[in-house]
């Protein structure tokens, strides 16, 4: 969450920041206003119990003196007891009203993401690899025309298995989706720790990484043991730390996993649906870095360089896009997308989101490290994908179909995949 002194010191400040990002003036008053309300709340309750104890003790020196004022003092600390008690459930209604505004409230856009309210207003900072225009004028399929053709992907099969928006992958199609992987995770291995997580997590890391409250929707929950399916292995990568303190010395954390993600895509439907744009499941690889505030420039300097890599090794062309401050997602304060360009859809498919979070999920997580002066303040955290197999698996096939209905493999991927060519399927 944001930090709460904040509210108190410039309301209004904050009010304009988080209207670019869609919020409601009313919304951000309404915090500020649960702040006033929980802190007056608790000013009382600590008056009240500090009446107890002074309170207490004399009626303890009282009974000592054997003063007969001592039954009397007695029985008005009991009717103080239940004043406490009362005062005690008001701020927890209290204390719960603010932390709820609070946790609906979006992290602060970054004063350098471009203004603007929807992705219209993103920036292309620059584009890489081949030019996209080569492609101009060609005659090019979409990935699952192709795949289609070879025997690797069957969107009808799984649909009788689990519905609308799944894939079934088949034969290389199979291994080239598994072998991104197993090459992500290579390229980055002498830079991040691999870590193998669960697929279900608890709703506390959801709340943490700010997909709770607000995005629930979106998420699939395993009812009654409050189990989510991650939708990002950003979640439990970062909650890996969540209510713990750090040295200052063991920063930066630089972690990586592979896991499965499960998103419902609420919202969306009929949007990009055909072949592997947007799925309920997919495979991703994903990347968190976890730092002080003084490192934080340079380490999403540095996240950002590592997302880029495996689209530099591959020989995809891409281009990197500010995000607006209108098409911030909710945790973040500023991103830069990864959009690899697919000419069978003629489309630039979004294939990584590098995210700077500040000190927003940190707060929400209560992760925290010891500064030098001994003092404890929120790390920051940064996620981004390495390899989010879809798209990218799109932009390979669409990239390396041939005239013969066959398609060419990036040479790095040719030891994963076990073949330079994919042919249709026996």
């Amino acid at each position: 969450m944001i930090d709460p002194n904040l509210l108190t010191e410039d309301v209004d400040a904050v009010a304009t920041a988080l209207a670019k990002k869609g919020v409601a003036v009313e919304d951000v008053h309404a915090a500020h206003d649960a702040l006033v309300s929980r802190k007056a709340s608790l000013t009382e309750l600590e008056s009240l119990r500090s009446e107890m104890n002074r309170r207490s003790k004399e009626v303890g020196r009282l009974m000592a003196a054997k003063d007969p004022s001592a039954q009397a003092e007695r029985e008005r600390l009991g009717e103080l007891k239940t004043r406490i008690a009362a005062q005690e459930s008001d701020y927890r209604d209290a204390d719960e009203r603010f932390r709820d505004l609070m946790l609906r409230l979006p992290n602060l856009p970054s004063p350098k993401a471009p203004e603007g309210a929807d992705e219209a207003d993103n920036v292309v900072l620059r584009y890489e690899g081949p030019a996209a225009e080569q492609y101009e004028g060609g005659s090019y399929r979409p990935h699952w025309e192709i795949a289609e053709e070879l025997g690797i992907f069957d969107a009808e099969r799984a649909a009788k298995l689990s519905g609308s928006g799944f894939a079934l992958l088949f034969g290389d199609g199979s291994r080239l989706l598994r072998g991104l992987v197993q090459f992500g995770l290579d390229l980055h291995r002498d830079t991040y720790t691999e870590v193998t997580v669960p697929h279900l997590v608890r709703g506390p890391l959801m709340v943490g990484t700010g997909h709770l409250p607000k995005f629930a929707e979106d998420a699939y929950s395993i009812q009654p043991d409050d189990y989510w399916l991650v939708p990002t292995g950003e979640v439990p990568l970062t909650g890996l730390h969540q209510d713990e303190i750090l040295t200052r010395e063991e920063l930066p954390k630089r972690y990586m996993t592979h896991t499965a993600c499960f998103r419902r895509e609420a919202g969306s439907a009929g949007k990009d649906t055909r072949g592997f744009q947007r799925v309920h499941e997919f495979h991703k690889v994903e990347l968190v870095r976890i730092c002080t505030p003084e490192t934080v420039d340079a380490e999403y300097e540095g996240l950002l360089a590592d997302c880029e890599k495996a689209l530099q090794v591959l020989g995809l062309p891409y281009r990197v896009v500010d995000l607006a401050t209108g098409d911030l997602t909710f945790s973040s304060s500023r991103i830069f997308d990864l959009e690899a360009y697919a000419p069978g859809v003629g489309r630039w498919l979004e294939v990584s989101s590098v995210g700077n979070f500040t000190d927003y999920q940190a707060r929400r997580g209560n992760i925290r490290y010891r500064t030098e002066s001994g003092k404890t303040a929120p790390v920051f955290t940064l996620n981004g994908s390495a390899i989010a197999t879809p798209r990218l698996w799109a932009a390979i096939i669409e990239h390396g179909q041939r005239p013969d209905g066959t398609v060419e493999l990036p040479e790095a991927l040719v030891p994963y995949v076990g073949t330079a060519v994919i042919k249709p399927r026996r």
